[in-house]
């Protein structure tokens, strides 16, 4: 009586449940039927160079595999259970899906594969001819075969491939064994009839790809940690082995001719010769097929049950019998996708995306390796380690080889992986588990910090860096939307609520931290949110814009919604002045009630050249124009003159400024009428227009009052109006 298996897998071990499985499905079809072929047009050599080449990319990520999997207790899922949990759930869904769909359908290709052998092996040597639906019919039978397999038992489908072990290794011996050096040796470098070495190289490659066979049954291991790295280094180390010496015995033993020609090449060369030798031969030829099929149909159910357990498919999809252990409706889902798959007949298209689903699998998981050796994650503690470089070189040559074999494919394969990773992105999974894009994006401006600690930083490389100060975010949601219209997605934007308390006592600042949060990502604006507690709102002001940031990415601009009460302003003016003091430029927005706040048909800067405000004004105008919400607007550059003489100068100075600036904006001037003061003037004027920015003036200690009192006079009236202070080190020269 069988003993029932648990969930935790069927406790498998290094030779049966990843050597095995990994060895025979690299040893498959390419070595018997095309390998011939390659030696042929390549040369002994040439054959030689392309399977080193090949297993330099394959063995580069069967290290990559095993650094990953000796850093994590590997679950269920193999591969797209390594790439989830190292670079999150949207790109290992991404790639998890077309996985699932690879390893199902690649059933069918070994399937048809075994099916095409045998007829082609009937008509070579019985001259019997078979109908084209014969091949489907041995192809639906082969998958439904090896399904009722995998269903009775894992263990015995994996048992089964042991004597299919034995016959590949019988034909390799028989194939040295039959070497007959008495003929014409085939050269060194072959002539490559009718393709180039790349071509040649696409059509071995497929043969080596077969290094994730045993890590898709990582759930199913007693020590995936100690059975994953062991038993895929050495499958890929038999595998080089084997594939190097094939191309000395076939290409001392037959001419190029025979070898591009005969696709049964070996029953001719091995021992003992033909007819005999064929029956040394093909056992391994259909037993390679056959284990690649085996393998893919343990490995297929098992992706799917890690995706249902994921939530990424529903949760039924990945159900297991209590009794075997097995994902039974995974498995028989599988069977039902490769038996569909037969009645498209021609595989050859689908044969190549499905290679390169497999090939971003291999090139994503050297990518996860490289990333996890750069950034340097403090749990990352592999007992394998592999420097940062090869893990690279690895994936770059994945990606390289999958541009060489099928660009078309290629090209097809990223966008169907692309369109998954958006569909998943949109529904915000959230995982239990860390991956490695924090720690990416930490390292990344870590590094990109320490550059900007010695930039020489110029008025052209200025944006604004803005901290908006609000104690009311959701009614203050419009001023920081304005904000980031003026960092264009390129400045830092960060909203600060000043909490009056203790630090003893931070529950109810903390509360307001994840109710601001949620407000600006409801509200669509990208910006971050911070809670300070303080114990006065004006040192706890001048703390914050001192404190925040980084050299290089500190903030450069404060901005502050015109105060409700109007004793407010004269404090409002004082922090303006030490704030000029430190260099930080000063934005006040004044929303009013009607004014549109986005789609301005006129934006007008006032512009008096006194205290050089006008260059920010400008600037921070024709960054708002450039936003999609104000796309379209005009900007107008107005002033209020005494005189024609001053005006005169004024524009010529305003076309000395902008002569450069690339600004589209018009000038125009207001010739004070005696009767009108300028105040007059400029509320006249600003009535037309939809913002108004206006500069704000530096006010001295003891004056705050009547500064304030003055322009709450210039407020009145008048539409929304952002006042600025330009106080940076850059004034003057900012456009």
């Amino acid at each position: 009586m069988s003993t029932p298996k648990t969930q935790q897998g069927l406790g498998l071990g290094t030779f049966l449940g990843v050597y095995t499985p990994t060895v025979l499905t690299i040893l498959g079809v390419i070595l018997y039927l095309r390998m011939g072929w390659v030696v042929g047009n390549a040369g002994v050599w040439g054959a030689v160079l392309i399977v080193l080449i090949a297993h330099v990319i394959t063995g580069i990520t069967a290290l990559s595999i095993s650094a990953l999997s000796t850093n994590m207790r590997v679950g269920v899922g193999g591969a797209y259970y390594i790439i989830s949990r190292s670079m999150g759930l949207e790109l290992g869904g991404a790639l998890g899906i077309p996985l699932y769909l690879s390893q199902a359908l690649s059933v069918t290709l070994y399937a048809f594969g075994l099916a095409e052998s045998l007829v082609y092996v009937a008509k070579a040597m019985f001259g019997w001819e078979a109908a084209g639906w014969v091949v489907q019919v041995l192809a639906a039978v082969i998958i439904a075969g090896v399904t009722a397999l995998a269903a009775k038992s894992t263990e015995l489908a994996l048992k089964a491939q042991i004597p299919l072990l034995v016959f590949i290794a019988v034909s390799v011996v028989a194939i040295w064994a039959g070497v007959d050096s008495s003929h014409q040796p085939v050269a060194a470098v072959g002539e490559f009839e009718d393709v180039d070495f790349w071509g040649v190289f696409a059509v071995f490659f497929p043969a080596v790809t077969g290094v994730l066979a045993g890590v898709g049954l990582s759930g199913d291991l007693r020590d995936p940690g100690r059975s994953i790295p062991r038993g895929v280094l050495l499958a890929v180390v038999t595998g080089l082995v084997v594939y190097i010496s094939v191309p000395f015995a076939l290409g001392l033993s037959g001419d190029a001719v025979a070898l591009r020609g005969d696709p049964l090449i070996w029953t001719q060369i091995a021992f003992p010769g033909p007819p005999w030798a064929a029956l040394l031969v093909l056992p391994g030829l259909f037993g390679a097929v056959l284990s690649s099929a085996i393998g893919s149909i343990l490995g297929a159910p098992r992706t799917l049950q890690a995706l249902a357990t994921d939530g990424l498919v529903p949760e039924r999809l990945g159900a297991v019998d209590e009794a075997t252990g097995e994902p039974t409706v995974a498995l028989y889902i599988s069977g039902g996708v490769a038996l569909v798959a037969v009645l498209l007949g021609d595989l050859n298209a689908v044969a190549a995306v499905v290679s390169m689903f497999f090939l971003t699998t291999y090139g994503t998981l050297n990518l996860a390796a490289a990333l996890e050796a750069w950034i340097k994650d403090p749990s990352f503690r592999p007992r394998i380690r592999v420097p940062f470089w090869i893990s690279a070189i690895g994936a770059v040559g994945c990606f390289l080889t999958m541009a060489l074999i099928d660009p078309r494919a290629f090209v097809v394969a990223v966008f169907v992986e692309f369109g998954i990773w958006y569909w998943l992105s949109r529904r915000r999974l959230e995982a239990t588990w860390g991956d490695l894009r924090s720690g990416f994006w930490l390292s990344t401006a870590r590094l990109a910090m320490v550059q900007l600690r010695t930039a020489h930083i110029e008025a052209r490389n200025w944006r604004p860096h803005l901290l908006v100060f609000s104690g009311d975010v959701e009614r203050d949601v419009g001023v920081v939307s304005m904000a980031a219209h003026f960092g264009q997605d390129q400045g830092i934007v960060s909203v600060i609520s000043l909490h009056r308390g203790h630090l003893d006592d931070r529950g109810e600042a903390r509360e307001q931290l994840r109710r601001n949060r949620h407000i600006l990502e409801e509200a669509g604006v990208l910006a971050f949110a911070e809670v300070i507690t303080v114990s006065d709102f004006e040192q706890g002001i001048l703390t914050a814009c001192q404190a925040n940031g980084f050299a290089g990415i500190e903030s450069n601009t404060v901005c502050f919604r015109w105060p409700t009460q109007a004793e407010r302003l004269p404090d409002m003016l004082r922090w303006v002045r030490h704030l000029d003091d430190l260099e930080k430029s000063t934005i006040v927005m004044r929303p009013r009630r009607g004014s549109r706040s986005e789609g301005a048909s006129e934006i007008l800067v006032w512009w008096k050249g006194m205290e050089s405000n006008g260059d920010l004004m400008l600037l921070l105008a024709h960054l708002l124009v450039m936003s999609q919400s104000w796309r379209g607007s005009r900007i107008t550059l107005a002033s209020v003159i005494s005189t024609e003489e001053e005006g005169a100068e004024l524009e010529r100075r305003v076309a000395e400024g902008l002569a450069e600036s690339n600004i589209e904006t018009g000038l125009e001037l207001i010739l004070k009428p005696e009767h009108k003061s300028a105040v007059g003037c400029i509320h006249e004027r600003s009535a037309l227009a939809d913002l108004v920015f206006l500069g704000l003036p530096r006010v001295g200690p003891g004056e705050e009052q009547v500064g304030a009192d003055r322009l709450a006079a210039l407020m009145e009236g008048m539409p929304s109006v952002i006042l600025v202070r330009n106080s940076g080190p850059f004034r003057g020269r900012l456009v």
